[in-house]
């Protein structure tokens, strides 16, 4: 990726603001300097480039809003889940002992992650709020290990982009860029509030990116893939969500 500074930006017309041609034109430079989203395509394309370029700029290092434990919701809401499959109930019938986290792609040393295993590369809490874009939100507690810990252990090569993330639900799945998984806050979840991870709520194991709107916190989660291009995953959008009209960029 090009050195690029942030005068250089604005003064370049990132930041621009005259119309539709200033958009395309920022938007173009933004492509030109990698900091352009995976659905940077069609109609919406400069105006999703644009958003996502500005907070690698300017809100790289952010962090999401944490709360005291006074504000954690006294019901938080489960949304509805696609029917598990039989192969998940007899894993939640044993505690989920045998479930693994394959991680494999651009890294030195792919591996498979026991529940146990990923506790033991560290554990980080966080008080955050799910935002759905539905409208509806609920404050816990998160308490899993933290992404950027499971990618040390695996080395990314040096031209990796993105982390694409499976669930076992294999029709739904999404990615964050390096960025964003090696943010402090993001996390790979195996308890909440007071217990395990519950499986109304993703249990035993869901990726929490608390930048992000609540969809792009997946359930489930067995396959981290990293990679250095989304053009060969689905449609090329960088997850599911883009196929059916929302943003793979969905920074709060």
């Amino acid at each position: 990726m090009k050195t690029i500074t942030r005068r250089r930006l604005i003064t370049t017309g990132l930041a621009a603001t005259a119309g539709i041609a200033g958009v395309t034109e920022a938007a173009r430079l933004a492509k030109r300097y990698g900091l352009a989203p995976p659905d940077c395509g069609g109609i919406y394309g400069p105006g999703e480039t644009l958003t996502y370029a500005a907070s690698r700029i300017f809100g790289a290092h952010a962090m999401a809003r944490e709360f005291p434990r006074s504000m954690i919701s006294e019901k938080p809401f489960a949304n509805e889940t696609p029917p598990l499959s039989d192969d998940f109930h007899q894993q939640q019938a044993v505690g989920f002992k045998d479930w693994t986290l394959t991680v494999d792609g651009l890294v030195s040393h792919p591996t498979k992650f026991s529940i146990a295993d990923l506790k033991t590369l560290g554990r980080s809490s966080q008080i955050t709020e799910v935002s759905c874009e539905e409208g509806w939100s609920y404050v816990a507690e998160w308490i899993g290990t933290p992404l950027a810990a499971v990618l040390r252990e695996v080395q990314p090569a040096p031209q990796a982009r993105f982390a694409a993330y499976f669930s076992v639900q294999r029709e739904l799945w999404g990615s964050i860029d390096i960025a964003e998984a090696t943010h402090p806050q993001t996390q790979l979840t195996w308890a909440m509030n007071d217990g395990d991870l519950p499986v109304g709520f993703g249990g035993p194991l869901r990726i929490r990116v608390p930048r992000q709107l609540g969809y792009k916190s997946l359930k489930y989660i067995d396959r981290i893939t990293v990679t250095d291009s989304m053009k060969r995953f689905g449609k090329g959008l960088g997850s599911v969500d883009p196929e059916y009209g929302y943003s793979w960029y969905a920074g709060i």
